[in-house]
């Protein structure tokens, strides 16, 4: 599946295309591209996290988990520019456009490949579209591998539809201990929102 978006190198053909996205409070136009995840239109799950949540307090930590070409990421940048952001992929496509999206934004968002982040650093604020697709356990074992990576009053905001299993993946992050309750729901998908793990030791990755 050299050609999917959670490939480390996408095996299509660039055809950057460039996407508008306007929220009541903010409008920005981003490039995607092929082989990065929602690349020829603003996913509908993203665009409803960035409506309804993606509002990181001043000075916080933030990570956008799977940042494809950046969307959550300059918008969290943008309503919080005293926040640091991270955004991380495996994707290395989408890491370029994310950085290049944020140098044209004038936005100061650290890209990087999930590896290339430092053990030490905890997050405040988490907040992604994650990709249900690649099945149950490497979505557990990313889950896991970020969400004991938050601080001990941290949070993350996770947007799934339902029908992807969003009301079993709450079961399980609930059982492993983090607590989670359904943010919102509307159009068939939920927002998920899940506290930092009690008594986890920062930087126990899986």
């Amino acid at each position: 599946m050299a050609g999917h978006y959670f490939s480390e190198q996408p095996g299509v053909a660039s055809d950057v295309r460039r996407l508008a996205l306007h929220l009541p409070d903010l409008s920005i136009e981003l490039d995607a591209d092929r082989g990065v995840f929602s690349s020829e239109q603003i996913d509908a799950g993203s665009r409803l996290l960035m409506l309804e949540a993606v509002r990181p307090s001043p000075g916080s930590t933030v990570l956008d988990i799977g940042c494809g070409y950046g969307p959550i990421a300059c918008v969290a940048a943008l309503r919080s520019p005293e926040s640091t952001v991270w955004a991380v992929d495996v994707n290395e496509r989408a890491r370029s456009l994310t950085a290049a999206n944020a140098e044209r934004l004038g936005l100061n968002i650290t890209v990087a490949a999930p590896d290339d982040v430092p053990a030490d650093v905890q997050f405040d604020h988490i907040v992604s579209n994650p990709p249900i697709r690649i099945g149950k356990p490497a979505l557990h074992a990313l889950l896991t591998r970020w969400l004991d990576r938050l601080s001990p009053d941290g949070f993350a905001e996770l947007v799934v539809l339902k029908h992807l299993g969003s009301d079993s993946l709450a079961k399980w992050l609930n059982a492993e201990g983090w607590p989670t309750e359904r943010q919102m729901s509307r159009g068939g998908y939920r927002i998920l929102r899940v506290q930092a793990r009690p008594n986890t030791p920062p930087g126990d990755q899986a």
